[in-house]
């Protein structure tokens, strides 16, 4: 009896700790932790393992769960744990110091959540572990010096941390230990050489971070190793001659972006199971071995980037023996000095090859017809070389072929009409060779193509109108041709191209007006060629930054509007027949960055041009004195009429301060969490540091004020100042919701809250101010929409794909925070792209929390909420349809703004663009796009601008990205996915496209 009494009161003492774990955990879906109740035996609780004899719990297995939340410290009661599996969900906080107590644990896996601080040194108390996983978390500090004494480690993981300070020697103690992982962190120093005592390694990760000496001595006793990767560190001199040797069951060796010198050693060519030699970018020196040709297993071989081989003819005969390595996938010899012709045998390499690169040598010779054979091929790089001969019509048999970089070679004929094949082509770089004959029509049919580029050829006949209908062109160069006819009215099609360049060619003809359709346009350049007539009206082209319009017969007047082109660096309208008058506002102020010699009718501009005055035709007398008497009577009746409303404002201001002061008194009164900032700044101090207020310190305004740029503390630290106007109705609360918003959270991706001053200026008057960190990068909306802030300090590039899928990351982190960490959920209610504030980095920080509101209860399954206070209006197009009937702030709220903020980072269409009308919508716009797989059509054009020199399915990867942002706008709350969900989603897309590969 006593004996059964003893076994309910563990049992219980276990049921008790997991129910205590479950209360501060959220789970999307409910099907797990639903079961952990009373109505159920403790042992059938999904994820719970229990022993057979005592029926205590062993085994905890929540992996994979989306599970949000802290792990609780009273997991440390489960004394006969021996399994904790809590990996890839969203825990946050400290691993609690608890985990400790569990002596017979044997298996911790926690990667991948949002776990901080620092790893606790109480888990060297786990004696029985064999597993330890906290790879992928926001750990800080040193791997603990006490981990050495963990004598049945198996594996160790922790990588992907913030982990700094030396690789500790007492690891060397850990002989069972077969994997140790510490990729991406800020581990420094020499390897110890300890290590050396590890004789069942298999696999050492230590790439991407600051080690350094020579090649780490100790690694080379590990001659079990099958992975080893110290790629990305600070290690030099020369590998051993006997590395192979030592090493002979290496599968994965990844070496590269460190300081080697010397040549590669021939003994590599004995481990006979290596799949991955990879050794780029470093300073490796000799020939490339024969004996390469051994390795059967052989996937990939990169050693581009270093100094290889002399220049001579036998530099490339390694290249004939890999042909007997029939896997191979990748080769990569780029940037090297490799030599002598490049040899026929290269058809005969693995038909498995997507990528042969060997451009930046002097390799010459011609391409084989037999390159046909490598029928997997996506990307042939030979530019940069001295090839000679015709291109191979059988390139166009390859049909998988993403990218064929030929330039700067000596290649000639005509450029074979069989590219037109390739359908998926998306650059093709011919430039710099003499290529004769026509522009083939058939390049037409690759749709997809990004990057045509054809300049610096014999190249004749008239530019295909077919080229017109690529839908996703961004640069088109087909300068230094023999290219006749005009310039089409067509090319107004290309509404993504980035650069046009049809310079010194023989087209004739005016400048089509329908450029003007290419706001994309950055790089416009026409001149040597014989356009005539006049300019046409391209205003809207502001993004230009390069127009050339030199040495052709252009005529009439040198249009006033191109003064406005603020982002124009260089402006060339020298050699032709302009007349009237030069501007003198823009780039025509400074004679560096533009010219216009060689028109012999311009007249005025600076004076540093040195032009005849222009000739201004005066008034008559009479009319002269009409025009006097006429200003003089309109300026009298416009000051009698600012008399009146200054006084009738003067009245209206004096009664509404009256009211403001009585009201902010009441609040002051109210709300004590202001007041613990009270002492902190005063009205004097933030006077100071913003010269007055003055305008010149002014960055910006928002609903309820202006906010100033300043500077406080010993330190200067730049701050921002948002200064409530309190005359406007709602600022007070603003001020006090913002206020009980961001005092009691902290998180990297919210704007941080330095103080606040509530106080009275020297005129007494009632004074709120909100001091922030200072981001100086702006609000995201600067970045979306350039062309329409007239503020200055605009961002004077782009965002790149994966700039703007970090921003989307880090804002839908920050609502995941708000929604569920906080102790009250807390609905933004305003989120929009001027609430996103960039830091020096691009970290996105989500700001202005006027209209938040503190949800007091929320129903996971109706998404009811109660809530401190009802009403929110938000801003239009970004607030939830729901809120427009009435409804009341909650988090799904946020999520629906959330998605038409994703959407609008990508399409680079406001919600309330012109082009939603009659029912359409930036929702309705991009899911209709989706079935038929447009997305590059609805996709901002200043995304591709970059993309073309980017390694990855852009169609997918944005496809993916508006059907989270679909998703999450839905009309429906009931229809919308979570804020963890759509984070999970978008990090997975940024890894799929973005994320590093195997290093």
């Amino acid at each position: 009896m006593v004996c059964a009494q003893t076994i309910r009161l563990t049992e219980e003492t276990d049921k008790q700790a997991l129910l205590e774990f479950k209360s501060q955990v959220s789970e999307t879906s409910r099907v797990v932790l639903g079961s952990w109740n009373d109505s159920l035996p403790l042992c059938s609780w999904t994820g719970v393992k229990c022993g057979l004899k005592h029926r205590r719990v062993t085994g905890v297995d929540l992996g994979g769960l989306k599970l949000t939340g802290v792990v609780s410290p009273f997991v440390g009661n489960l004394s006969f744990l021996r399994s904790l599996n809590l990996a890839d969900n969203f825990f946050r906080s400290a691993i609690p110091l608890e985990v400790g107590n569990l002596f017979r644990l044997q298996y911790l896996n926690m990667r991948n959540n949002f776990l901080g601080g620092m790893i606790p040194v109480v888990l060297s108390n786990c004696s029985s572990l064999s597993t330890l996983d906290l790879s992928s978390n926001h750990l800080e500090q040193g791997v603990p010096f006490e981990f050495g004494s963990l004598s049945k480690l198996v594996i160790l993981s922790l990588g992907r941390n913030n982990l700094t300070g030396k690789f500790p020697a007492s690891l060397g103690n850990l002989t069972s230990l077969q994997m140790l992982d510490f990729i991406y962190n800020q581990i420094e120093g020499e390897i110890p050489g300890s290590i050396a005592r590890l004789k069942q390694m298999v696999f050492f990760r230590i790439a991407l971070n600051k080690f350094n000496g020579v090649f780490p001595p100790p690694v080379y006793n590990l001659s079990s190793l099958i992975f080893l990767s110290i790629t990305g560190n600070s290690f030099s001199g020369t590998l051993r001659p006997d590395f192979g040797s030592l090493l002979p069951n290496l599968q994965i060796l990844y070496m590269g972006i460190n300081n080697f010198t010397g040549t590669i050693p021939e003994t590599l060519s004995n481990i006979s199971a290596l799949q991955q030699l990879d050794i780029p970018s470093n300073h490796l020196t000799g020939k490339i071995p024969l004996s390469f040709g051994k390795l059967q297993n052989l996937l990939q071989l990169g050693l581009n980037n270093n100094s290889l081989g002399n220049y001579s003819s036998g530099d490339l005969d390694f290249l004939g023996t890999l042909t007997n390595c029939s896997q191979l996938q990748y080769l990569n010899f780029g940037v090297n000095k490799l030599g002598g012709q490049l040899p026929v045998f290269i058809a005969n390499l693995s038909t498995q090859l997507t990528e042969l690169s060997l451009g930046g040598n002097l390799i010459s010779g011609s391409i084989p017809h037999g390159i046909g054979n490598l029928v997997s091929l996506q990307t042939l790089d030979l530019g940069e070389n001295l090839l000679t001969g015709k291109l191979p019509p059988s390139l166009g048999e390859l049909s998988e072929l993403r990218k064929v970089l030929l330039y700067s070679n000596g290649l000639s004929g005509e450029i074979p009409s069989s590219l037109g094949n390739i359908s998926g082509l998306t650059y093709l770089y011919l430039l710099n060779n003499s290529f004769e004959g026509s522009i083939p029509s058939s390049l037409g049919s690759c749709s997809y193509l990004l990057d045509l580029n054809l300049g610096t050829n014999k190249l004749n006949g008239s530019i295909p109108h077919e080229l017109m209908e690529l839908p996703s062109l961004v640069v088109l160069n087909v300068s230094f041709n023999l290219l006749v006819g005009p310039l089409r009215e067509d090319v107004g099609k290309l509404k993504f191209l980035l650069a046009l360049d049809v310079s010194y060619n023989k087209l004739s003809g005016q400048i089509p007006r329908t450029l003007a359709n290419c706001l994309s346009l950055e790089f416009l350049l026409l001149q040597g060629n014989s356009f005539v007539g006049p300019i046409p009206d391209i205003r809207g082209l502001t993004g230009l930054r390069f127009l050339d319009l030199s040495k052709n017969n252009l005529s009439g007047t040198i249009p006033e509007y191109m003064a406005n082109f603020s982002k124009l660096q260089n402006l060339n309208l020298s050699v032709n027949n302009f007349e009237g008058a030069v501007p003198t506002e823009g780039v025509f102020r400074n004679t560096s960055a533009m010219s216009v010699i060689g028109n012999i009718n311009l007249c005025g501009g600076i004076p540093s041009l040195q032009l005849e005055p222009c000739f201004v035709e005066l008034p008559g007398r009479h009319s002269s004195v009409r025009k006097i008497i006429a200003i003089c009577v309109s300026a009298g009746m416009a000051a009698l009429l600012l008399l009146c409303l200054c006084v009738v404002y003067l009245c209206r201001y004096k009664q509404r301060m009256k009211s403001v002061r009585a009201n902010n008194n009441e609040n002051d009164r109210s709300f004590s969490p202001v007041k613990s900032f009270y002492e902190k700044i005063s009205y004097d101090e933030l006077y100071k540091t913003t010269g007055g207020f003055s305008s010149s310190y002014l960055i910006g305004s928002g609903n309820f004020g202006a906010v100033f740029k300043g500077f406080l503390g010993s330190k200067n630290k730049a701050v921002a100042i948002k200064v409530l106007n309190l005359c406007k109705r709602g600022a007070a609360k603003s001020f006090i919701a913002e206020c009980e918003a961001l005092g009691g959270i902290r998180h990297r991706n919210l704007v941080k809250l330095v103080t606040v001053c509530s106080s009275a200026d020297f005129e007494g008057n009632d004074f709120r101010a909100l001091v922030y960190e200072f981001m100086s990068n702006g609000n995201l909306d600067m970045w979306l929409h350039p062309d329409e802030i007239e503020e200055t300090g605009n961002p004077s590039g782009t965002l790149t794909v994966v700039e703007r899928l970090n921003i989307a990351i880090d804002v839908a982190s920050a609502l995941v925070y708000l929604h569920t960490y906080c102790h009250n959920p807390i609905a933004h209610c305003d989120i929009k792209p001027s609430n996103i504030l960039l830091d020096k980095d691009l970290t996105a920080h989500v700001s202005d929390f006027g209209l938040a509101q503190l949800l007091l209860k929320f129903d996971r399954d109706t998404f009811h909420i109660q809530f401190s206070s009802a009403g929110v209006r938000g801003t239009i197009g970004y607030a939830a349809p729901e809120y427009g009937m009435g409804g009341h702030p909650s988090i799904m709220g946020d999520v629906y703004s959330f998605g038409i903020l994703l959407l609008e980072i990508f399409t680079g269409k406001r919600p309330t663009n012109k082009l939603f009308v009659d029912g359409l919508t930036l929702h309705s716009f991009t899911k209709s796009a989706l079935p038929k797989r447009q997305a590059l059509d609805i996709t901002d054009q200043s995304i591709l601008r970059g993309a073309y020199a980017q390694h990855f399915n852009m169609v997918e990867c944005l496809t993916l990205v508006f059907q989270v942002g679909v998703s999450c706008s839905e009309e429906s709350p009931v229809n919308r996915i979570s804020m963890a969900e759509a984070v999970s989603k978008l990090v997975s897309i940024r890894e799929r496209f973005f994320g590093d590969e195997e290093t």
